[in-house]
């Protein structure tokens, strides 16, 4: 066996009563892709934060090639040899591929420099990027892809990927594939986080599993099952999601009517003569490959741009294409959008802050102009409560949660609400199959009780086990909306690839 890259041995990391890493062993041998798994708060991003020089051990150490790593920051990581791919991005919009990535090198080069390099490096890996475009007119796969090749142009012999395809769509998760494969076969290790375990099985040799800070296996993934996987991952079985999938019947709750608008950006996308209901009781499905107008509709369903008339958008009847998100809210609306940490939550606010930004037009969170703050607390409480929120602290800072107990909060306080509508993007991006689980069983629940959901996402998977009905959007059109009984995976995939959309188009 070839020698270690990087060892951990005997990591031990606290929080002040929470002990996220509880003497923790890590191996990872140069040509080797190896996973990392975990439920949400299991301490897997504690520990690669440790390999990466953002946390140091409380006890325990870390060999680099044998020889113990003294204490150092992310710059000597990366130094040495560490890159790191966050889940959650840190790009600046208004500026450029070539900027972004300028700002993020450690040596001072020109940016004409910088975007040759990143030309060349994009092309050799697969992972196509122009260093011209501004950030805000990109695509959350081509965002990720930026944070990839930034770190493959610092020649890594580690690359730590922390929930890579999340934010990915099923084409460009296949296009990462071979880019990790041409990685182990140039003798890089990969430690590789993530949730989505048929991928995990496909392409790693070895995993890691850790559960509430302390490694509880090891074991071939190749030689498990994803039922497995997740078994081992929580420690019990995931159940399925209960749900009889049924034509709807109910009252409609929520209605678009001949939608056509311009893309609010160059690079947007229009949307052209969209028209769909959903009934009380249904949960719809919106599929799709992103930048087909998903993000378009969601921003005019919650509020976030007004439709061209009041009347192309009902709540219960009422016109509200022209109203603000608070009026919607009021109107029994509640919505969640993709992108958790900036759009759904405010990083450096508490969670009972961001509870009051989004519900004290309707949670009665603020009495004659007075905050009531032990009410936002017992609605931090309950959500964590019902939701399970693994979190160090009672009230903490939005941007210290994992990716997954986040989203696990976002979608939990607009669910707490009973909304009679509720609107939800990607509802299970990067958490883990418990958690996807409880979130899709909520959603199921939620409109059993006569809310109507409408839920969009990527994961054909998710949208087949919670959907009464699903809808595919192309180019800014929406097909009408099938029953998921007898729909098959591969009708949506002709869908999503505009079989179907000619004429209109």
């Amino acid at each position: 066996m070839p020698a270690p890259v990087v060892e951990a041995q005997g990591l031990i990391k606290r929080f002040g009563a929470l002990v996220a890493n509880d003497h923790v062993d890590l191996t990872i041998a140069p040509g080797e892709i190896h996973a990392l798994l975990g439920e949400n708060g299991a301490g897997k991003s504690t520990l690669v934060k440790m390999l990466y020089g953002l946390l140091q051990p409380d006890a325990g150490r870390i060999l680099w090639r044998g020889v113990p790593l003294p204490p150092g920051g992310p710059r000597e990581a990366r130094a040495r040899g560490i890159g790191m791919v966050f889940q959650h991005f840190s790009l600046f919009e208004a500026m450029t591929v070539a900027e972004n990535v300028a700002l993020a090198l450690d040596g001072a080069e020109p940016v004409p420099r910088v975007a040759e390099r990143l030309a060349e490096t994009s092309r050799a890996y697969g992972l196509p990027l122009d260093p011209g475009r501004e950030v805000r007119q990109l695509s959350v796969g081509e965002r990720q892809r930026i944070e990839i090749v930034r770190c493959l142009m610092g020649d890594p012999s580690l690359l730590i990927l922390d929930e890579p395809t999340s934010v990915l769509t099923p084409q460009e998760a296949e296009g990462l594939f071979p880019t990790l494969a041409r990685l182990r076969n140039e003798g890089r290790a990969v430690l590789y986080i993530s949730h989505r375990l048929e991928e995990v099985r496909r392409i790693c040799e070895i995993a890691t599993i850790l559960r509430q800070g302390r490694v509880v296996a090891r074991c071939d993934p190749r030689q498990e099952s994803a039922a497995s996987l997740a078994r081992l991952m929580v420690g019990s079985e995931v159940a399925a999601v209960r749900h009889d999938a049924k034509e709807p019947s109910g009252a409609i709750r929520l209605a678009v009517r001949g939608l056509s608008l311009p893309p609010s950006e160059p690079h947007g996308t229009a949307l052209h003569q969209v028209s769909l209901a959903v009934h009380r009781g249904e949960v719809l499905g919106i599929a799709g490959v992103a930048g087909n107008g998903q993000d378009e509709l969601f921003a005019i369903l919650s509020g976030e741009r007004a439709a061209p008339q009041a009347a192309q958008v009902l709540l219960d009847g009422a016109a509200m294409g022209q109203h603000d998100v608070n009026a919607r809210r009021r109107r029994g609306g509640a919505f969640v959008p993709e992108e958790r940490l900036g759009h759904a939550a405010a990083p450096r606010l508490r969670l009972s802050e961001n509870a009051l930004l989004s519900g004290h037009a309707t949670n009665g969170f603020v009495t004659r102009g007075f905050i009531r703050h032990h009410r936002l607390l017992g609605w931090v409480d309950e959500v964590t409560r019902i939701f399970d929120l693994r979190k160090g602290a009672r009230d903490p800072e939005a941007s210290t949660l994992s990716g997954g107990n986040l989203q696990k909060f976002v979608v939990g306080r607009e669910i707490l609400r009973r909304p009679g509508v509720l609107v939800v993007a990607q509802p299970t991006w990067g958490v883990d199959a418990s958690a996807a689980r409880q979130i899709r069983q909520a959603l199921v629940d939620l409109a059993k009780d006569g809310a109507a959901v409408l839920a969009i996402s990527q994961d054909l998977d998710e949208l087949l086990e919670i959907a009464d009905r699903i809808a595919v959007m192309f180019h800014g059109r929406l097909s009408p909306a099938l029953p998921v009984r007898g729909l098959t995976r591969e009708t949506l995939g002709l869908l999503m690839g505009g079989s179907g959309f000619e004429e209109a188009a």
